[in-house]
């Protein structure tokens, strides 16, 4: 019967583990889904009749870990405080401990295995706790030696009821009801069950789940994908892959495109350099006037002025006749000023004279305002060696 039992559990256990690989995420780290708990309770006869006047009053300390939601294993120290009349009537006086024991439990969570895990755990759980320990007896040697035995080993099954308290459900509180059993001695070899060498018990005790690395104090439940789901992501990563390879394949004739672009602007950028040296060095050469063009007549200018003064109409009214004598001929008015002063003032200035001749040939004059052209050609030097010659206005027939 008892192989029978064991292969029933082995069974469900390698059963709940293939189902915790595909429902439940497994533990990332061996310290996960640890716990540590105390409890306290009392122990009596099975077949006694005086329960309460023999009860064995117990303490415990409890270290487990939950292997998935529904199996698990535990390590147990306890001490008993009284004699033990509930084994064949041994008594072991004269210590405060009477005895010791150490059990190693399996754990099966009966509600997870039936009802099926969650994610978090139920408020009210049935727990199944069964295992083996090895139990030591104090007191007197005539005590111990009454029936040739110090220690003994044990067989515990018990039912907890048990509450997960706590916003984290972090915390377990339990009522654990029992029965132990003392397998040996019997013949102090074979290992036996009797009800006359078992106890009744009933613990109370209190757990505290360690933080898992999950970030919660229990496990994680995972997303089930049948293999239509699987084969439809695969097909969607597929096609993402297709796109992105046609996105690096745009983006690498962009760059090939801006690389070829770079390469005109650069060469756009040099020729527009070398435009703009060939530039300022046209405009850093004096200015010139074509003589092969020029008219004779000029008009001297006071300095700083653009009035023209009464002796310098004569050769103003020279160039008048020469167009009324010239029909086609077309003048350019040029005016100067003497370098002394502000450039762009010289520059006003020698604009304002040219003006001031022009308005003379067709106001006074009858001269055709599209046959005339005024240009300022600013401040110089050029025109004659001495500097006040050169604050004139000169004519230039641009038909010639």
């Amino acid at each position: 019967m008892k192989k029978v039992l064991l292969l029933i559990a082995s069974v469900a256990i390698a059963a709940q583990g293939l189902t915790a690989q595909t429902t439940v995420e497994n533990s990332k780290t061996f310290w996960d889904n640890w716990y540590i708990g105390v409890n306290g309770g009392a122990a009596v006869k099975t077949t006694h009749t005086r329960i309460f006047k023999n009860l064995d009053p117990q303490a415990g300390l409890r270290i487990g870990r939950w292997l998935t939601p529904v199996f698990g294993f535990a390590v147990e120290g306890n001490a008993r405080f009284a004699d033990r009349p509930h084994y064949e009537g041994i008594k072991c006086n004269g210590t405060f401990v009477s005895a010791s024991e150490v059990n190693v439990f399996g754990t099966t969570n009966f509600s997870n295995w039936f009802g099926g895990y969650n994610g978090e755990p139920r408020t009210f759980e049935l727990i199944g706790v069964y295992g083996i320990g090895w139990e030591h007896f104090y007191g007197t040697e005539s005590a111990r030696e009454q029936f040739n035995y110090k220690n003994a080993m044990t067989n515990r099954l018990a039912l907890d009821f048990t509450f997960n308290l706590g916003q984290n459900k972090a915390w377990q509180l339990y009522i654990e009801p029992g029965i132990e059993f003392m397998l040996t001695p019997s013949g102090h070899n074979n290992p036996s069950y009797n009800v006359n060498k078992s106890a009744l018990q009933c613990l109370v005790g209190l757990n505290y789940k360690f933080g898992n690395s999950n970030g919660t104090h229990n496990f994680k439940t995972a997303r089930l994908y049948d293999q239509a789901e699987i084969d439809g992501l695969n097909n969607k990563i597929n096609d993402l892959d297709s796109k992105v390879n046609g996105l690096n394949s745009k983006v690498n004739n962009l760059n090939n495109q801006n690389k070829a672009k770079d390469k005109t602007i650069d060469s756009l950028r040099n020729i527009n350099n070398s435009l703009q040296n060939d530039l300022d060095q046209c405009k850093r050469q004096p200015k010139t006037v074509a003589t092969t063009t020029n008219l004779q007549p000029t008009v001297l200018f006071k300095q700083g002025k653009s009035t023209i003064a009464v002796d310098q109409y004569a050769p103003i009214s020279l160039i008048a006749n020469y167009m009324k004598n010239h029909k086609d001929a077309k003048v350019e008015i040029r005016g100067y000023a003497s370098p002394e002063g502000n450039p762009e003032l010289n520059q006003k200035l020698s604009q304002n004279r040219a003006n001031a001749v022009k308005n003379a040939l067709i106001n006074k004059y009858g001269i055709a305002a599209d046959r005339l052209s005024a240009i300022g050609m600013g401040a110089t030097d050029k025109l004659f060696e001495e500097v006040e010659f050169n604050r004139v206005a000169t004519f230039n027939d641009t038909k010639k």
